[in-house]
């Protein structure tokens, strides 16, 4: 039934017709998403480290914890 929904729509169907995008541009689409995904994570990470500690134990976190996970460079996962 879902697979019935995804081929009636017009959208859908008009992206599947399209030819698959040139090298380059999926070479720039994938490092656009590699560095959208570093910054989230630089952001996150120095968010965590300033968390007060009551709001760190909702989350199931120590200080240390999150001091290792703020300290932690931004390609690492």
């Amino acid at each position: 039934m879902a697979q019935q929904a995804i081929h009636s729509n017009p959208n859908i169907v008009y992206l599947n017709s399209r030819p698959a995008l040139p090298v380059a541009a999926q070479m720039a689409v994938g490092f656009a998403a590699l560095v959208t995904k570093w910054s989230l994570r630089r952001r996150t990470r120095k968010h965590l480290r300033t968390l007060p500690d009551h709001i760190l134990q909702d989350i199931g976190k120590s200080r240390q914890d999150a001091h290792y996970q703020g300290t932690l460079p931004f390609w690492r996962p």
